[in-house]
């Protein structure tokens, strides 16, 4: 709640449209209402992984526009698929067709997606490994083990 100057409070879904406005028209987004209701309108599932962040319409028009939307890679197929039902959806939610299409933009992998980064093993942790997997007859075998006990070792703090 946000307390008006006349003393009473008011919600911020009421506020939102009044102080964001000018921000978001600057992004194509008139009425603020498509960012404040996203999770609603798509699903809290799919409003963790893609983001409005551009509508632009037509030359001399606000109607059949494209919202341009920022996606993780991993749920921009799924977005392309659901298309149709996603438009009806938003499109629903204005009361008119605001929206035509979707463009997607896929930003890099997310930062657990990484590799962590491996620090180099010490003199003893080497030497222990090479102890364990020196008895391993198999070349292949032992050269695979050794690279999983590196990783596991070198995944370890100190």
């Amino acid at each position: 709640m946000i307390e008006a100057r006349r003393g009473r409070l008011q919600s911020v879904g009421a506020v939102l449209p009044r102080i964001a406005g000018r921000t978001l028209g600057k992004r194509g987004f008139g009425e603020a209402q498509l960012v404040q209701h996203w999770a609603e309108i798509v699903g809290e599932r799919l409003a963790r992984d893609a983001t409005p962040i551009r509508l632009s319409f037509p030359r001399g028009g606000r109607r059949d526009g494209t919202l341009k939307v920022r996606v993780t890679p991993g749920i921009a197929l799924e977005i392309q698929h659901d298309e149709p039902l996603l438009l009806e959806r938003i499109n629903g939610f204005f009361g008119y067709r605001v929206v035509a299409r979707l463009g997607l933009q896929q930003t890099g992998p997310a930062p657990r997606e990484r590799p962590p980064h491996r620090r180099p093993l010490g003199e003893a942790e080497a030497a222990e490994l090479e102890r364990r997997v020196g008895a391993i007859a198999d070349t292949g075998l032992r050269t695979a083990l050794t690279r999983l006990g590196a990783a596991i070792l070198a995944a370890q703090r100190k």
